[in-house]
């Protein structure tokens, strides 16, 4: 669940039921129904930018559930922000992500030349810049071009809120940025500095914690922000509660239990992050409404890394196993990430010879990834367990 650098399905009030019923779906992952809701509103309201933001913000979101890019783990502890391995969505994914775009930027400089100090319209813009930082960042690399249009973001979100003071939601963009610039290493810092973002993580995260507050649409995406942010943090035990209003809000959306196992396996709840792993299990083997799409190896893997935190190696090796042997049917960054927790627990049990066979299977995974690397790294040199990890 990362929820990576925008999260942003605002729209202005009051939501309409079908928006409503799109929301719900989206929130809940299923983003196929949510697209279908959005693409009609976009042809019953094509003037209206929003709509063809949330069909970008749709498209964008299910190729990266596709992925596995929604998770935090993947950008929590040693992994930074800019360690995320290439996206690729089909070339009709594309083209459809860039004409939603392109509608939307269309729509709203047109609002915005009728009346320059239209809020919504600039909010939109910085929406759809947000959107299209989003893409260049997770599908083309593209590191230049996504500054610039998270820039651009942070600008339209600015005159929103000069336009309209109380327009608490256009601060989520403001306080991410501020929260990402000031999470950045000295070298990329430069990069902020130059594009006019200081960055401030704490002034980043208060922002967030008002947006989750008082926002009017984007209560439930400064919460998911914040869930990922403390427990990149190491302030996991204030995810918890973030996700228990979450999981009460959107109950078919398998990753935000999945994150609260993680959550409470990070400050020590080794009974209930279990628990509640098992349920999850017993709500895919019913096929539950959105977990029927689960899959059990997914579950396996996050307990065996639990296991693994919690030095039960024993314990941890049948289910990493089970993971590993399932890698061609899981995303790439599950697959990458079993094959180096089954290696390093392989390893603090002297099997060396088993932990250097996964790490093996991670580097024909995915030779050029930085996971790979670092399970070439082990395969030289045997993985030690730090106990400040």
């Amino acid at each position: 669940m990362l929820l990576w650098l925008f999260s942003l399905a605002w729209t202005p009030q009051p939501l309409s039921p079908e928006l409503v019923r799109g929301f719900d779906h989206f929130y809940n992952i299923e983003y196929e129904e949510a697209l279908v809701i959005f693409r009609q509103l976009a042809a019953s309201a094509p003037a209206e930018p929003q709509h063809h933001n949330h069909v970008a913000q749709a498209i964008l979101y299910r190729a990266m559930l596709k992925a596995g890019a929604l998770e935090s783990e993947l950008v929590s502890g040693s992994n930074p922000f800019l360690r995320r391995e290439r996206m690729n969505p089909t070339a009709e994914e594309q083209n459809s992500f860039d004409q939603a775009i392109q509608a939307a930027f269309f729509r709203a400089e047109q609002q915005i030349a009728r009346e320059p100090r239209h809020a919504a319209a600039h909010y939109s813009l910085a929406v759809t810049h947000g959107l299209k930082a989003n893409y260049n960042f997770l599908v083309r690399k593209a590191w230049y071009e996504a500054l610039k249009d998270s820039t651009a973001a942070r600008r339209q979100a600015q005159m929103a809120i000069d336009a309209d003071p109380g327009f608490v939601d256009a601060r989520l963009i403001l306080g991410l940025h501020d929260y990402i610039v000031g999470s950045l290493s000295w070298t990329y810092r430069v990069l902020g500095f130059l594009a006019g973002i200081h960055g401030d993580r704490e002034g980043g995260i208060r922002t967030l914690e008002l947006v989750a507050e008082r926002g009017a649409n984007n209560q439930a995406d400064a919460k998911v922000l914040l869930a990922a942010i403390y427990r990149r943090e190491k302030r996991s035990h204030q995810a918890v509660k973030l996700l228990d209003s979450l999981i009460e809000a959107y109950p078919r959306n398998y990753l935000f239990r999945l994150e609260l196992a993680q959550m409470l396996g990070d400050i020590g709840e080794r009974e209930r992050a279990l628990s509640t792993l098992d349920a999850v299990a017993e709500l895919q083997r019913r096929k539950s409404p959105g977990f029927a799409r689960l899959q059990p190896e997914k579950i396996a893997y996050l307990k065996g890394n639990l296991l693994f935190w919690f030095d039960e190696y024993e314990k941890a090796v049948p289910e990493l196993r089970r993971a590993v042997a399932a890698h061609e049917q899981l995303d790439l960054n599950t697959a990458l990430m079993a094959c180096l927790r089954l290696g390093q627990t392989l390893d603090l049990m002297g099997q060396r010879g088993g932990a250097r066979q996964a790490y093996g299977l991670a580097a024909k995974l995915a030779p050029e990834s930085e996971l790979a690397r670092e399970c070439q790294r082990y395969g030289n040199r045997p993985y030690k367990r730090k106990r400040i990890e």
